[in-house]
């Protein structure tokens, strides 16, 4: 408490708070129960990063692995909760959170005892190829995890083992989707020609389809998702893509709600624009795929009318909605799903997932979706039991905790202290962006790379997304006290 306290003084320099009304809030706040007890009380540097020890295990891996992208080099086995260790004895507030993929913290106890169980012990060591040989307890696995947190209208899974994967798997359903509803239905046979045509890689066979994906997209590193990922160039460089169409994303000015007549605008441009492409592109969709919040493409925000919008223009062409929530799943935004903040008028034909389920696959309801032969949509793994098995201890933790709910309002406070920091320092926060979506935060800054790596000298492992986003991906066990050290250790670079 007294540590907390002693910040109470630079607290209440902030013009938007009185200072008793701030001292009753942190007061709150240091008594509110811990979400995973026995973490670190805060960041501990005691070398640069990385130190000694980690230059020598970084020299050690080079040899044999290419580290050219390595962030920092950290030991498992000393971190947890929401602080991130390295073999040099630096810990680290992580907001960042191994690319918003860990969910309930570092070494959870709930997760460990799913981990070391007979069921799990089982499972690893006696890997199924799904499709052929399921276990016994394979639909009892999926309706208490993976299907428990179904979004609503989706009842059914395909199992994958990445998000790249899950979108793959997507659009090829898409595309048989299409091609069945061409020919006349399910039970319409494969004419000699289609299946011939299909070994040179020549229509009808293999038709010349496409997805609509959108500019600043990111949706994997597979030839398929590839094609439709359009965030950085050097994720694209070099490898042949398919001739799919790309539609403008809205450039919104920020906060959304302060622009809206400007918003509305912009976004019904990007939606005429995505009809003209849906009507005159010369591969038609079968699909358009679209993220919550643009991450990897610089966080990128659009309003639900957006959204609503281009449900709305599926339905009138007949082709799938797929929403890629593998990044934005699993209650970072406040809502379990993100797209739950949409308010659509029929759920979305696929929503696939990844990242903090530590599991991946592609949901949807409309068993049309379901090929009308079998090994068309299949694989040796279709997936991994062991993991499904830890996204079900993952959704029992999330249950246990409210994380949803907390996520939601820890998020709230901390964008409100990120808009007071941003008007002490309006060059260095710009364009704050999340109002309303949980702790999914982010910003511009126009010197984003020193920011981040400062931030570890201060104890605080950040991440950026586009060229110039400062992007917060914390876990859902992110607490007020976390948000607190953030501000001020943030506070503490800008004045640098």
């Amino acid at each position: 408490m007294a540590s907390r306290l002693r910040t109470l003084p630079r607290l209440a320099r902030l013009p938007a708070w009185p200072a008793a009304a701030l001292r009753r809030h942190y007061a709150s706040a240091a008594s509110a129960k811990p979400l995973f007890e026995g973490e670190p009380e805060g960041p501990t540097v005691k070398t640069q990063i990385p130190g000694p020890e980690s230059k020598k295990a970084i020299e050690r891996l080079d040899k044999v692995f290419d580290t050219r992208a390595l962030n920092m080099m950290v030991d498992y086995t000393k971190s947890k909760g929401n602080y991130i260790a390295d073999p040099d004895g630096n810990v680290l507030l992580d907001v960042y959170a191994q690319i918003a993929s860990i969910p309930v913290g570092y070494n959870n106890p709930t997760l460990l005892k799913a981990a070391t169980s007979p069921e799990m012990a089982s499972t690893l060591i006696n890997r199924p190829a799904l499709g052929n040989f399921p276990s016994h307890s394979w639909a009892e696995v999926l309706e208490t995890g993976i299907l428990k947190v179904a979004p609503k209208g989706l009842d059914q899974v395909f199992t994958g083992t990445t998000g790249s994967d899950a979108n793959e798997l997507a659009y090829k359903a898409a595309f048989m989707w299409k091609r069945q509803q061409e020919r006349g239905g399910h039970h319409v046979d494969f004419t000699e020609h289609e299946i011939n045509s299909s070994m040179v890689n020549q229509a009808p066979g293999a038709p010349q389809l496409s997805i609509l994906s959108f500019t600043s997209a990111f949706h994997g590193r597979l030839f398929g998702s590839l094609s439709t990922t359009r965030s950085k160039p050097i994720h694209k460089l070099d490898i042949p893509a398919f001739d799919w169409p790309r539609a403008p994303f809205p450039r919104c000015k920020y906060p959304l709600d302060e622009h809206a007549a400007e918003n509305a605008a912009e976004e019904q441009r990007c939606l005429d624009e995505t009809e003209r492409l849906i009507k005159e592109w010369h591969h038609p969709p079968a699909a358009v795929v679209v993220e919550p919040i643009q991450s990897e493409g610089g966080d990128n925000h659009a309003s639900p009318n957006f959204f609503r919008g281009l449900r709305e223009l599926t339905k009138k062409h007949n082709i799938l909605f797929i929403v890629d929530e593998v990044q934005t799943g699993v209650g970072a935004t406040g809502k379990f799903w993100a797209h739950e903040h949409w308010g659509l008028s029929s759920p979305p034909d696929m929503v696939t997932f990844s990242k903090k389920a530590q599991t991946a696959g592609y949901y949807y309801g409309n068993t049309d979706l379901r090929p009308n032969k079998p090994y068309r949509q299949f694989n040796t793994w279709m997936g991994d039991p062991a993991r499904a098995i830890l996204f079900r201890a993952i959704v029992q933790e999330i249950e246990r905790l409210d994380l949803v709910g907390n996520t939601k309002r820890t998020g709230e406070y901390l964008y409100d202290g990120l808009k007071r920091l941003g008007e002490r320092f309006p060059e260095e926060i710009q364009n704050l962006r999340g109002k309303g979506q949980g702790t999914f935060i982010a910003w511009d800054s126009p010197r984003r790379d020193e920011v981040l790596r400062k931030a570890k000298g201060e104890g605080v492992n950040i991440g950026g997304s586009g060229e110039r986003a400062v992007r917060l991906r914390p876990m859902l066990i992110f607490q007020e006290k976390h948000a607190d050290l953030l501000l001020e250790r943030l506070e503490k670079i800008f004045k640098s």
